[in-house]
C-alpha cells in the first residue's frame, strides 16, 4: 500500500526540506514531520508538561502521586499460554 503524500508548491520549501534531509542524513518525511510537529509547540500553543501538571494542581486542593496512579491501574501480563 502507498504511503500517503504532501504536496507543497514552493520551491523554496522543497529546496530547504532536501537540503535538511541532506545534512542531517533523514528523510524528508522526518524532516517536515519534525518541523511541523515543532511549529505546533511554537505557534498552537500546545501547552508544555510543567505548566500543564502546574496548572493542574492549582485546581485542586489534593496533591495527586501521578506514579501511584499509573501504578495502581497496571496489570500483569503473563504472556502468551504455550
Amino acid at each position: 500500500m502507498a504511503e500517503p503524500q504532501l504536496s507543497v508548491r514552493s520551491a523554496k520549501a522543497r529546496d530547504l526540506a532536501h537540503r535538511l534531509a541532506r545534512r542531517e542524513n533523514r528523510s524528508i518525511a522526518d524532516i517536515v514531520e519534525r518541523a511541523l510537529e515543532a511549529y505546533e509547540v511554537r505557534e498552537a500553543g500546545r501547552e508544555s508538561a510543567p505548566s500543564f501538571y502546574a496548572r493542574i494542581s492549582s485546581m485542586t486542593d489534593e496533591d495527586i502521586d501521578l506514579e501511584a496512579a499509573i501504578h495502581e491501574g497496571r496489570q500483569v501480563n503473563d504472556g502468551i499460554d504455550l
